[in-house]
């Protein structure tokens, strides 16, 4: 009678995790744990951070828009992603979740890792793009990533002349003194 219970136990605990519905609401971000899926850099702004939910229930996070795209193309994309998946997206304006795939994107922001793609819930200009074209648009390069890459090493190095005479009049050498 045990082993029958028993059976009969594991048999339901089998059935009832074969209808396992997926959440596909978008999850909070945990800014003390939660990185790109590609970069490994830190979630860092709720405007443009995104996470992608497949059919089991996983999630990637990616801290700007085109990290998802190079996931998309370079990565294990279609093997994880499957049959499933919704991507969610910070609006650009108010940081709220918004549905990437229905969004409307514009060029020129000031994002994470320097794509530059802001998304929007609502397409308020003639000089948005679609989620479909911001694809293409990122994968032919049309990006802000060289300025960023040439930001990013002129801060390193030292090679930004307003930062390095900012510097030196912190230290008295400046004005002639």
């Amino acid at each position: 009678m045990k082993k029958l219970v028993l059976i009969i136990g594991f048999l339901y605990m089998g059935i009832s995790s074969c209808n396992h519905e997926v959440d596909f609401t978008p999850r909070k971000v945990n800014y003390d744990r939660d990185v790109c899926h590609i970069c490994k850099m830190g979630m860092a702004d709720p405007k443009y951070d995104v996470q992608a939910i497949n059919k089991i229930g996983e999630i990637r996070w990616y801290d700007d828009l085109g990290c998802l795209i190079e996931d998309m193309r370079d990565g294990d994309w279609k093997q994880w992603s499957a049959d499933k998946v919704v991507i969610w997206i910070g609006d650009a304006d108010s940081g709220k979740w918004i549905d990437a795939q229905k969004a409307w994107y514009r060029f020129g922001d000031r994002t994470p890792m320097g794509y530059g793609y802001g998304a929007l819930k609502e397409n308020k200009g003639d000089s948005l793009y679609d989620f479909k074209t911001v694809i293409k648009l990122i994968n032919e390069g049309k990006t802000k990533r060289a300025d960023f890459v040439k930001e990013k090493k002129m801060s390193v190095s030292g090679g930004d002349g307003e930062k390095n005479s900012k510097m030196k009049c912190a230290s008295g050498k400046c004005g002639g003194k």
